[in-house]
């Protein structure tokens, strides 16, 4: 039995019939979908569709993001289950990929970055806030797809105690070579938190994906 889908998921924003991005926005370990949300808060866009999910005890998955795949199962999958399915929910409503923007701050950020990487197409968007791919080191990844142009911002500190700056820069490398247009951000001297520069990086993305301009 996978423990996340008995969770509920949170929405938030414009409603699903007269949204024009669709967002789906992973919390943090030991958070909750009311964290993810503070942040969408922050962001302030209408027209912004927000799905958040609960994890399973606050957390998606149990070791550290860098531990041997293996040491997070069956926990990893459930997670990258949920992200499937609820994208599969919008898509089989007639969203198209680039409507949807995958959004994650700390674990969260993981977790987008690992499902992109896993399930690689043209989406409106990724936001890592803080985050990177999910592996212990020298993890062979091979490439499945191609992102077709999908922008990604990656924004981290250059000292976060979570999140090795060196884990954000290889996840970087990875989207480019997957055909990705990034901007990555690293703060110095940053808390673990999303700064003001960060949420203005994400609304103008969302503000792509809905048609605006900057």
């Amino acid at each position: 039995m996978n423990v996340h889908m008995q969770e509920e998921t949170i929405i938030q924003g414009t409603v699903f019939s007269e949204a024009k991005a669709f967002v789906l926005s992973l919390h943090g370990r030991n958070q909750s979908p009311g964290t993810i949300l503070e942040i969408a808060d922050r962001i302030g866009q209408d027209g912004v569709h927000y799905a958040a999910p609960q994890a399973f005890q606050n957390s998606w998955y149990p070791e550290g993001f860098m531990a041997p795949i293996g040491k997070n199962e069956p926990f990893l999958t459930y997670s990258l289950d949920v992200c499937k399915n609820i994208l599969q929910q919008w898509a089989d409503q007639g969203v198209p990929t680039d409507k949807m923007v995958l959004m994650g701050f700390s674990q969260g950020a993981c977790l987008a970055a690992e499902f992109a990487f896993r399930h690689p197409k043209r989406y409106g968007g990724i936001l890592i806030l803080t985050g990177g791919l999910i592996g212990p080191e020298a993890t062979n990844r091979p490439i499945k797809g191609t992102f077709s142009g999908t922008p990604v911002f990656l924004g981290s500190s250059d000292v976060d105690g979570w999140v090795p700056i060196e884990r954000v820069h290889e996840s970087e490398a990875m989207f480019i070579k997957m055909g990705a247009k990034t901007d990555k951000r690293i703060y110095e001297g940053m808390d673990h938190i999303v700064n003001d520069d960060e949420i203005n990086a994400a609304r103008s993305m969302i503000q792509q994906v809905i048609g605006e301009k900057k």
